[in-house]
């Protein structure tokens, strides 16, 4: 049940897991947009979220189309990318900020591709220790998914509650790190509850992998962290954080701090 051998990476994602399971603590996976509000904002980000609670840090790269997005970060992308911030400078910012918790790489395809074919070494050396790329489905390009397991980077897979049994055992044997359960159908954004259906979405995960399983897409408020911290190994923040890093770094290390409580509470 456990990922595939074929699969070559770091184990920085895995240790964070195991520290948290010997505390009996679930882990907080925080998205942030490469550039949004400004360059520097995203390094103070960066160096501020460990602190804060976090436990994984996802660095978004700004894309021009980010269709599986809702308005909050496809907003952050445009703002990004008129700060003239690049894949390559995400990972300059990074290299900045060096937080100590593990780092994925959250991306669409394209830019990954744009940037060469030493990208995923470039990543390593930033100190990137997964990537998750959000339009590569299983099966869809075996080459760049070899590519990608190969890397020595966590390939963090996507799978969805409409997935069916039989593919989830395939998507969780071509991935590592962590399994990332989005909560509901369509873009990112935030909601005011938790899916009601969420608890046997874990269960059936869980008869298929022995990866972590995190939950994203929509949750919001300490309460929904707190809730699906019950449920899930880790909880993933990312249009709440972008949202309140637009008003300022202090709101959104708050917001994270309010959810490490509730979550530890």
């Amino acid at each position: 049940m456990a990922s595939a051998s074929a699969i070559i990476s770091s184990d920085a994602i895995a240790r964070r897991f195991e520290a948290l399971r010997a505390e009996s603590r679930r882990a907080l996976v925080c998205y942030v947009t490469a550039g949004h509000p400004s360059p520097a904002a995203t390094v103070e980000l960066l160096e501020g979220l460990e602190e804060a609670g976090a436990d994984v840090i996802e660095l978004g790269v700004p894309f021009s189309d980010p269709v599986a997005d809702g308005p909050v970060i496809q907003h952050s992308s445009s703002v990004a990318l008129a700060n003239g911030v690049t894949l390559d400078s995400a990972l300059e910012l990074l290299g900045k900020a060096r937080p100590a918790v593990p780092v994925v790489l959250f991306t669409y395809l394209n830019p990954l591709l744009a940037a060469g074919p030493d990208v995923l070494r470039r990543a390593r050396d930033a100190g990137i220790a997964g990537i998750l790329v959000t339009d590569l489905p299983l099966g869809a390009d075996p080459r760049r998914e070899a590519w990608l397991a190969e890397s020595g980077l966590d390939f963090i897979r996507l799978v969805a509650p409409t997935t069916p049994p039989g593919r989830l055992a395939g998507i969780c044997e071509h991935g590592s790190g962590f399994v990332y359960l989005i909560s509901r159908m369509g873009v990112t954004g935030t909601r005011d509850d938790a899916p009601p259906d969420l608890a046997p979405m874990v269960a059936r995960l869980r008869t298929v992998t022995d990866l972590p399983v995190c939950v994203g897409f929509g949750i919001s408020t300490p309460a929904q962290a707190r809730a699906v911290s019950q449920l899930a190994d880790g909880v993933v923040v990312g249009s709440a954080v972008v949202q309140a890093a637009g008003e300022s770094t202090g709101a959104a290390l708050n917001l994270v701090r309010s959810m490490r409580e509730a979550m530890d509470g």
